[in-house]
């Protein structure tokens, strides 16, 4: 067969894919609330018990998920994963009460965190080490696109077909998605379209071997330091990105007095997220290509990034809405650029055949991060105000920085 020319970065392309429709599917509901609610009479309690649903079978998923992708390989299960999400996304729209809108909410949950255990072992399958950053950078900004375009999308086609077609149409677009992905991915030494010259590329990179084996016992996963110390890492500083998705708005509304139609100009905070994904693993990887190990390339970007993080606390104290949006755009850039290098760090230290198992164990620190923070923020607002939650993301990375710089210490960062 004719090889296709850059085989991995059409590959790279469908993941970015599969992230895009990823961060869609999850935020359709939340974007048709209202609507939603008061056609199937459903109290505030009730939404918050949906979204916990799905939050809850998410954590969950994180866990078991990365197991099954170790076990079934990255073709069938990411197209298990994206099947099940699409499947559940569409009888969303077929919901006539709390009790089957959450359930629906709970599949979506536990098939959408496949994506992020799969992902990473894709990328250390078909990457060389200096192109790992830039391909994890990619992936992630499908979600950070998703997360932009599907307000514009989701109000379009509930607008002209209604709420049900709106998650009818973006699930059907999952189960469409399938196809060209399970003509396309194999792994590299099997794979009869890959051109040799890519694969010594891919090899040259400390690609895995064509076999690397089951993968290892849960309790040997559970021993490693560099899980443990990774999570820890995510649990700290995830919340940030968390905060800027789900509270940012609102404290541009109360505390900044921006009108709803007006939020719209939080789009930049994304953008900037979007230029730290692909800038994060690019800054790596150029280190990389310049003869740096690449778990210390990753370490120094990381602590670059984590530099700018304090620019976080002056937040609160400036004039102007203007200002604080050129603030709030450093942050989400260096936190997207902390993101990118550390999960980029978990490829170059975890061995392969464990790889997604170890990715949803330190994943799982983020879901606690995020859960944690929506809580300590909803107290913080109510008591007090927002402005010692800026303060804490001003720290969280310095500290988290202690973290990784103990695994270099320890000799797992080379």
């Amino acid at each position: 067969m004719k090889p296709i020319p850059k085989l991995r970065w059409w590959i790279a392309g469908m993941l970015f894919l599969a992230s895009i429709l990823n961060y869609i599917d999850r935020q359709t509901l939340s974007i048709l609330a209202p609507t939603i609610q008061a056609e199937l009479k459903l109290t505030n309690e009730d939404y918050a018990v949906v979204v916990n649903l799905f939050l809850g079978a998410y954590l969950v998923a994180t866990l078991l998920s990365g197991r099954i992708v170790d076990r079934l390989g990255v073709r069938l299960s990411l197209a298990l994963f994206v099947g099940w999400w699409s499947v559940a996304n569409i009888l969303t729209g077929f919901a006539r009460s709390f009790g089957s809108l959450g359930a629906c909410r709970f599949l979506l949950g536990l098939g959408e965190a496949g994506n992020w255990t799969a992902a990473p072992k894709a990328v250390s399958e078909w990457f060389p080490a200096r192109e790992r950053g830039i391909a994890i950078g990619l992936y992630t900004l499908g979600a950070t696109l998703g997360a932009t375009i599907a307000p514009l999308l989701i109000v379009g086609i509930a607008a002209r077909f209604g709420w049900q077609m709106a998650f009818v149409i973006t699930g059907v677009a999952g189960l469409v998605w399938l196809v060209p992905w399970l003509w396309l991915y194999r792994r590299p030494a099997e794979h009869p379209r890959l051109a040799p010259e890519e694969l010594a590329l891919i090899r040259g990179g400390a690609a895995a071997a064509p076999d690397p084996g089951p993968p290892e016992p849960w309790r040997a996963v559970l021993r490693r330091r560099e899980v443990w110390l990774l999570m820890l890492t995510r649990l700290l500083t995830d919340p940030v990105w968390y905060f800027y998705q789900f509270w940012f708005a609102k404290y541009l509304h109360d505390e900044r007095g921006v009108g709803q139609l007006g939020l719209s100009v939080t789009f930049v905070i994304f953008l900037a997220a979007d230029l730290g994904a692909l800038g994060g693993g690019w800054f790596s990887g150029q280190l990389v290509k310049a003869g740096l190990p690449a778990p210390a390339a990753r370490i120094r970007i990381m602590a670059a990034a984590a530099c700018l993080m304090p620019f976080s606390a002056l937040i609160p104290q400036m004039d102007g809405v203007n200002p604080v949006l050129a603030l709030g755009m450093i942050v989400a850039f260096a936190h997207l650029t902390w993101l990118i290098n550390l999960s980029s760090l978990v490829v170059d230290l975890v061995p392969a055949r464990s790889l997604a198992t170890c990715f949803g164990v330190i994943a799982a620190g983020s879901s606690l991060g995020g859960m944690a923070m929506n809580w300590a923020v909803g107290k913080l607002v109510t008591h007090a105000s927002y402005g010692p939650a800026f303060w804490v993301m001003a720290g969280v990375h310095p500290l988290a920085l202690f973290l990784i710089w103990r695994l270099r210490k320890a000799g797992a960062a080379g």
